[in-house]
């Protein structure tokens, strides 16, 4: 049996998953956790083979929690699930010890030939992101989003939040003003369309800014 275990905040994506993999009996679902926080709960008690990971969980960001799983449970592949089809997301996850990358419109096939790929020591990217990289490699031009500038001291400042420092921390470190620092994250925000913080990183993730 190959134990298999979902991280992902969306109930339907969870049920579809559970749906395609119930189909065959070699899978087994272990659990399915909706938020960075049970995730890592659950991974203390049970150990999957494969981890089917959500890269934008409400609470922290999968691109992280990618690591801390990878270093922590060297046994279990992680294979990323996402809506982004950008190739700076592929790098990441990848950078961060995921062994393959899905779009969560995945047909059962592609989702049964990834895992077993990963098992299998290999790689696997999804088809179409595949098909993206190859036409970035050929034309030179990357699929981003629409750019966003930040001044260099917005880039410190987005840098530090992302590594959890509080306001006050972030004054302390750059020799400014708790009121400077509040100032520039609420411009940070605005740029990025962000609602919270955990919003805001997720966002500096998508678009290569951290």
């Amino acid at each position: 049996m190959i134990q298999v275990a979902i991280a992902d905040d969306h109930l339907l994506v969870i049920g579809g998953l559970k749906a395609m993999l119930e189909s065959k009996e070699q899978f087994n679902l272990l659990f399915a956790a909706t938020n960075g926080e049970q995730l890592l709960a659950a991974l203390q008690v049970q150990t999957p083979d494969v981890l089917l990971l959500d890269i934008q969980m409400p609470d922290q960001s999968g691109i992280e929690l990618c690591k801390t799983v990878t270093r922590q449970y060297s046994g279990t592949k992680v294979i990323a699930l996402t809506n982004f089809e950008e190739s700076h997301y592929v790098k990441q996850m990848m950078r961060n010890g995921a062994q393959g990358y899905l779009l969560k419109n995945t047909d059962q096939p592609t989702l049964f030939k990834a895992i077993d790929t990963v098992l299998s020591g290999q790689q696997f990217i999804d088809p179409q992101i595949q098909k993206n990289m190859m036409e970035e490699m050929l034309t030179g031009k990357k699929r981003n989003l629409q750019q966003v500038l930040l001044t260099k001291r917005e880039e410190e400042i987005l840098a530090m939040v992302a590594k959890e420092h509080t306001n006050q921390e972030i004054a302390d470190a750059l020799f400014i003003s708790l009121r400077t620092v509040q100032t520039h994250r609420l411009n940070i925000t605005q740029k990025l369309g962000a609602k919270n913080t955990a919003s805001l990183v997720n966002e500096a993730h998508k678009r290569g800014l951290i």
